[in-house]
């Protein structure tokens, strides 16, 4: 059984958070049901909105003081800051969510196989 920080890295690089061997995601962010290689049941780990929600937190950090920075210094017009940010935010949220998703999932899937069993005197 891999530590947490192996899971989360696991997960970050797409691979199961068990073996590290088989791919985690069966799409784009689909989660496959079972790790073919180690048979662990990835598919339980829930990630629900924690993705998107760090992918959005990530995302505003990295893009609106950029913003801010060229608009201090350079103050262009609207168009070039919508042509240069829009396509910047869509590549940075698209970019990071697989990775996050995956870490997510590792978390989540290390955090249920460590929960203690509650039908244990």
């Amino acid at each position: 059984m891999p530590t947490i920080p192996t899971a989360l890295g696991r997960g970050l690089l797409g691979r199961c958070p068990i073996c590290g061997v088989a791919p985690l995601f069966a799409g784009f962010l689909r989660v496959r049901d079972v790790c073919p290689h180690c048979t662990a049941p990835v598919g339980l780990a829930r990630a629900d909105d924690a993705p998107p929600y760090f992918t959005i937190l990530i995302t505003g950090h990295v893009v609106v003081p950029l913003m801010l920075l060229l608009e201090r210094a350079q103050q262009p017009p609207d168009w070039v800051m919508a042509a240069i940010f829009v396509p910047l935010t869509l590549v940075v949220a698209l970019g990071l969510l697989r990775p996050i998703k995956g870490a997510t999932v590792g978390l989540m899937l290390m955090l249920n196989l460590l929960k203690p069993n509650a039908e244990a005197p």
